[in-house]
C-alpha cells in the first residue's frame, strides 16, 4: 500500500517541492524517505511525532481499538484485532481499508513507554502493512460516521521471528476529494508481546487484591441491646451488591492468584450490616431502616469462602493515612498510639470475620510514597515491611534490569518495592474497550519485557495498584492477569514470599529524604488540626468511659470511628473529612450531656443550719456510676457545707433515672452567699457544666415570732380556763357536802367536836382529789408505779 503524499509515479509540483523541502528540515531525513516511497528507515523516538502525523493526515480518521485476542497469542493461535473507525474530517473518505501493521521488537521498558506516548502514524516505525486478506475494506466513509471492523490473522503469518514486544498498529489508509492517493488517515498503536515457548527462569510477580471502601459507619448506635449501628448512607450496599465494585473485585479475585489486601473497617461495616441496621437521611436528621442484610450475608459467605487458604493482608482499622500522620500528626500526643490500636484491632477483625489468621506487619503508605518520617511512623505500629514504589525510591545504581522489590532500608526493615509502570497501569477511565485493551497490551508488554531484561536471571517483583479500584478497572486488571496464569514467562508469588527474596545487591535501599516527598500528595494529608480535634475526642471519651457501668457499648463505636477520621479514604475529600469528624464530636458531646446537673433556684435559709438538695439526671440507656457531686461555698466563712468549704458525696444513678443528694449546710451571717455544684470524675477532673445558685440566710423574722408567741399565749388561756373550771366545780361539790352533813344546832348541848379523835376530818374539807393508796399486792400485767 502507497505512503507517500503524492500520487505515485508522478512529479511533484515546484511548490510542494519546497514543501518538502521544508519539511525535510524541520522532520529530518526519515520523514523525507517515507515522502519519497524509498525504503522506510525506522524513525527515533526523538522524532517529532506531529510533523509526520500532519503529513500524513492520520488524525483525519479515528481508528479505536476495542479487542485484541488473544491478548498474547501463541504459535497455534489466531489473532483478531476488532474496534471502529470514525471520520472525524469534513470530507467523505473512499477507498479505505483497514489493515495491521507489524512494527519492529522493541528493546527495553523505556521504548514501550516511549512508543504508548507517540501519537498518529509515523512510517518505517509502525512497520509495514500486514497485505493481502487480512485487511477490512470500506468502500465510504461520510463525515462524522462510524463504522465497525474486525480483521483476523493467522499468528503464524505474522512471522513474528524472537521472543519480545513487538508494536502493532491498526490503520485506515483511503483517500478525499481533496487528496485523492492513497494515505494513511487513521492510526492506532497497541503491543503484542511474544513469548512463542515458556521461558527457562521466570519473573516471580506478586499482585496486590485491595478490598478497601470510604467509611460509612457513624459512632452512632441505637439504646437498644444490640446496639443497632448507624451508617451515613447505603452507598456501601450498592458496591457489595450484584454487579457492584467490590462485588466484581470479589468474583474477579477468585478466579486469580493474587494476596487479597483487606481494610478490616470494610468488614466490619458489612457484617454490621448482617443484622438490623439505620441509615441516616440526607440532612442527618432523621434514620431510616437499612433492607441489605441479605446482599451483605451473601457478599461476607462468599469472601470468607474465598479467601480459605489464600494470603490475607490485615492494613490497620480503617487504613489510616500514615504519611498525613507522619507529616502532620504525630507531633500531637496519642496519634501514634491510636496507630498501635487500630493495627491490633484491624488484625482481630478479619480473624474474626472471615476466620483467617492474616498478616498485619505491612504498611502501605499512599503511592507507596516514602520518606524517613514515614518509615519511623508505620515501624511503630509493630510494621516490619513498608509497601513503597518505584517511582519513590527510584534505582540509581543503573541495573540493566528490574531488581527484585524486596531490599533493606535500615533498622531491620525491609521495604517491598512495587514496580510503578504496572502498578499505574489501570489507572485513568477504563470504561471504555479501547482504554482497557490498550491497558492491558501495555501492562503484558512491560510483563514480558521484565523478563527479557536478563532471561537468565530471576526477578521478583510486586504491583500495587490504586487502592480502591474501579469496577471496569478491576476487570482490565484481572484481563491481564489472566493472560499471565499460562505462566509463559511468569508465575505468581505471594506477598510474604516476595519481602523474603534475596534483594539485588546494586537495588536502591536509601530512603528519600522528606524533601523530596511529592507536593500533589503532601496537599491531599489531613492537617495537623483533624489531629488535635481527633486527640480531643478521644480524651473526651476517655473521661466519660469511667462513669460508666457498661463502658465497652461507648468504647467500641467510638474508638472505630475516631481510627474512621484517620483514613487514607479523605484524601481529596476534606470537606467531607471536616464533615465526618465534627459529627463524631457532636455525639459524644450529646452522649456526655446526658449526665448533668440540674438547674436550682436560689435557696433560702430561715436558720443557722438546713439541707440542701442538688440533683443528678441519667439519661442514659446504662447506669454511671464511680462519680462525685461536689458542693463550694464561695464564702464559707459565712455558709460552711458539711463543717467545711465544699464537700463531696459519691453519685450512682441507673439509667433513665434521677438522684437528689443532700448536703447540710451552717450559716454564720446573714446574706446571700454563691454556691458551686459540679460533678467529678474519680480522679478529679470536672465532668460536665457546674450549677451556680445563691443561698441566702435570714434570722428569725417577726411574723415568725408573732405566730410562735400567738400559739403560747393560746396554750396559756387554754390551760388557765381549765384550771378555773376544776375550782368552780369542787367548791360546789363542798357547798353540797355541807350542806347534807351539817351540826344538829346543840341537840345534846355540846359542840359538834368528838373528844378522842386523833385527826378529826372538817366537815369544809374537800374531798381528796386521789384516793389513798392501795397497800395490797398488784394484780398480774398491771402496771406498777413506785
Amino acid at each position: 500500500m502507497a505512503e507517500a503524499a503524492d500520487f505515485p509515479g508522478t512529479s511533484p509540483s515546484p511548490a510542494r517541492r519546497w514543501l518538502r523541502r521544508t519539511a525535510a528540515l524541520l522532520a529530518g531525513a526519515p520523514l523525507l524517505t517515507g515522502v519519497l516511497q524509498l525504503p522506510a528507515a525506522p524513525v527515533a523516538d526523538a522524532a517529532v511525532p506531529g510533523a509526520a502525523a500532519k503529513a500524513t493526515g492520520s488524525s483525519t480518521v479515528d481508528v479505536s481499538l476495542n479487542s485484541l485476542t488473544p491478548t498474547a497469542p501463541t504459535e497455534d493461535d489466531t489473532l483478531t484485532v476488532s474496534g471502529t473507525v470514525t471520520n472525524n474530517g469534513k470530507q467523505t473518505v473512499t477507498g479505505a481499508e483497514v489493515g495491521l501493521r507489524l512494527g519492529p521488537a522493541l528493546n527495553g521498558r523505556s521504548q514501550i513507554d516511549a512508543a504508548a506516548k507517540r501519537t498518529g502514524y509515523q512510517p518505517g516505525a509502525d512497520g509495514a502493512e500486514v497485505g493481502g486478506k487480512y485487511v477490512e475494506k470500506v468502500s465510504k466513509l461520510a463525515p462524522g460516521v462510524r463504522q465497525d471492523f474486525s480483521i483476523t490473522v493467522p499468528v503464524k503469518a505474522l512471522d513474528l521471528g524472537i521472543d519480545g514486544v513487538y508494536q502493532l498498529g491498526v490503520s485506515l489508509t483511503g483517500r478525499t476529494s481533496a487528496q485523492p492517493w492513497p494515505q494513511v488517515l487513521g492510526f492506532e498503536r497497541t503491543f503484542l508481546p511474544w513469548q512463542a515457548e515458556a521461558a527457562d527462569t521466570k519473573t516471580k510477580t506478586t499482585y496486590l487484591w485491595p478490598l478497601v471502601s470510604a467509611s460509612h459507619l457513624t459512632a452512632e448506635t441505637g439504646s437498644d441491646e444490640q446496639q443497632t449501628p448507624v451508617f451515613t448512607d447505603d452507598d456501601l450496599a450498592k458496591e457489595i451488591a450484584p454487579g457492584g465494585r467490590l462485588d466484581q473485585m470479589l468474583s474477579l479475585g477468585r478466579k486469580l492468584d493474587v494476596t487479597w489486601v483487606v481494610d478490616p473497617d470494610l468488614l466490619a461495616s458489612v457484617d454490621a450490616m448482617t443484622r438490623s441496621y439505620r441509615v441516616q437521611s440526607a440532612d442527618g436528621r432523621t434514620t431510616t431502616t437499612g433492607r441489605n442484610q441479605a446482599v451483605a450475608k451473601q457478599w461476607l459467605n462468599d469472601l470468607e469462602q474465598t479467601v480459605q487458604d489464600e494470603k490475607v493482608v490485615a492494613l490497620p482499622f480503617a487504613d489510616p493515612d500514615l504519611a498525613s500522620l507522619a507529616h502532620n500528626g504525630k507531633t500531637v500526643s496519642g496519634s501514634l498510639g491510636q496507630l498501635r490500636d487500630a493495627t491490633d484491632v484491624g488484625a482481630e477483625a478479619v480473624e474474626t470475620i472471615l476466620h483467617v489468621k492474616p498478616r498485619s506487619d505491612f504498611a502501605w503508605p499512599v503511592n507507596g510514597a516514602l520518606d524517613p518520617s514515614i518509615v519511623d511512623v508505620s515501624t511503630s505500629a509493630g510494621a516490619h515491611t513498608v509497601i513503597a514504589r518505584s517511582d519513590s525510591l527510584r534505582e540509581t545504581g543503573g541495573l540493566p534490569y528490574t531488581p527484585n522489590a524486596a531490599r533493606p532500608i535500615g533498622g531491620g526493615t525491609t521495604a517491598v518495592v512495587a514496580d510503578a509502570g504496572l502498578s499505574t497501569a489501570f489507572q485513568g477511565d477504563m470504561t471504555g474497550a479501547e482504554n482497557s485493551t490498550l491497558a492491558v497490551q501495555k501492562f503484558l508488554a512491560q510483563s514480558l519485557m521484565v523478563t527479557l531484561q536478563d532471561p537468565d536471571k530471576q526477578r521478583s517483583i510486586v504491583v500495587a495498584p490504586q487502592r480502591m479500584p474501579t469496577a471496569s478497572q478491576a476487570q482490565s486488571m484481572a484481563k491481564a492477569l489472566t493472560a499471565l496464569s499460562d505462566e509463559r514467562w511468569s508465575q505468581p508469588q505471594d506477598l510474604t514470599a516476595a519481602a523474603k527474596a534475596k534483594p539485588d545487591p546494586g537495588a536502591t535501599t536509601r530512603v528519600p529524604s522528606a524533601g523530596s516527598y511529592p507536593a500533589s500528595l503532601r496537599k491531599q494529608e489531613l492537617p495537623r488540626s483533624a489531629f488535635q480535634d481527633i486527640q480531643n475526642t478521644q480524651n473526651k471519651l476517655n473521661r466519660f468511659k469511667t462513669i460508666l457501668s457498661e463502658p465497652d457499648r461507648v468504647i467500641t463505636p467510638f474508638g472505630r470511628a475516631i481510627d474512621r477520621e484517620m483514613s487514607t479514604s479523605w484524601r481529596g475529600r476534606a470537606g467531607e473529612a471536616d464533615g465526618f469528624r465534627r459529627g463524631v464530636q457532636n455525639y459524644l458531646t450529646t452522649l456526655t450531656q446526658q449526665v448533668r446537673l440540674i438547674q436550682k433556684s436560689d435557696a433560702k435559709l430561715s436558720g443557722r443550719s438546713a439541707t440542701i438538695p442538688v440533683t443528678v439526671q441519667n439519661n442514659l440507656v446504662q447506669g454511671v456510676d464511680h462519680m462525685v457531686l461536689r458542693l463550694t461555698s464561695e464564702n464559707p466563712t459565712r455558709l460552711k457545707i458539711g463543717g467545711k468549704a465544699y464537700w463531696e458525696q459519691p453519685v450512682k444513678i441507673a439509667g433513665g433515672h434521677a438522684q437528689s443528694v443532700k448536703f447540710t449546710t451552717t450559716a454564720n451571717a446573714n446574706g446571700p452567699v454563691p454556691v458551686y455544684a459540679q460533678l467529678y470524675t474519680e480522679d478529679g477532673q470536672p465532668y460536665g457544666e457546674e450549677v451556680r445558685f445563691d443561698v441566702n440566710v435570714t434570722e428569725i423574722t417577726l411574723t415568725v415570732m408573732l405566730v410562735i408567741a400567738g400559739g403560747v399565749l393560746l396554750l396559756v388561756l387554754a390551760g388557765f380556763r381549765m384550771y378555773t373550771q376544776r375550782k368552780r366545780a369542787a367548791r360546789k361539790r363542798a357547798d353540797e357536802e355541807a350542806t347534807v352533813d351539817g351540826p344538829d344546832n346543840g341537840e345534846d348541848g355540846e359542840s359538834g367536836t368528838e373528844s378522842g379523835d386523833d385527826d378529826p376530818e372538817q366537815p369544809s374539807d374537800p374531798t381528796p382529789d386521789t384516793a389513798p393508796e392501795s397497800t395490797d399486792p398488784s394484780d398480774t400485767g398491771e402496771r406498777v408505779d413506785r
